[in-house]
């Protein structure tokens, strides 16, 4: 099943999600939070912005890998994607985000 796990990383401790599908894999990843409720609204963001498919930026990185990113209304971004080596892994992951975020659990982890 799919899941958002809310764990803590980094020197400061800040509060981090990643978006998993239900093979286990990421498929979406935050930026750091530093309170467990601005993570947790960062998370309803996500839920509430994956339905709109213009909230989905694709972009390709120097070594001509595929990448996207999530944002808000404000043009914020919510989360990113892994590398993909090709546009159609890419545009796989973006609609396993659409498919995938508004139904997952959200579940605390140790990183």
């Amino acid at each position: 099943m799919a899941k958002f796990e809310v764990y803590q990383s980094g020197k400061n401790k800040e509060f981090r999600f990643r978006l998993k599908a239900d093979n286990g894999q990421t498929i979406l990843s935050s930026e750091g939070y530093t309170s467990k409720a601005s993570c947790l609204n960062g998370i309803d963001s996500v839920k509430k912005n994956a339905v709109d498919p213009k909230r989905f930026n694709k972009t390709t990185t120097p070594g001509n890998q595929f990448r996207f990113a999530l944002t808000a209304a404000n043009s914020q971004i919510i989360g990113t994607s892994q590398n993909y080596k090709t546009e159609s892994g890419r545009d796989n992951g973006i609609e396993s985000v659409k498919r995938n975020a508004s139904k997952a659990e959200i579940k605390e982890v140790e990183k």
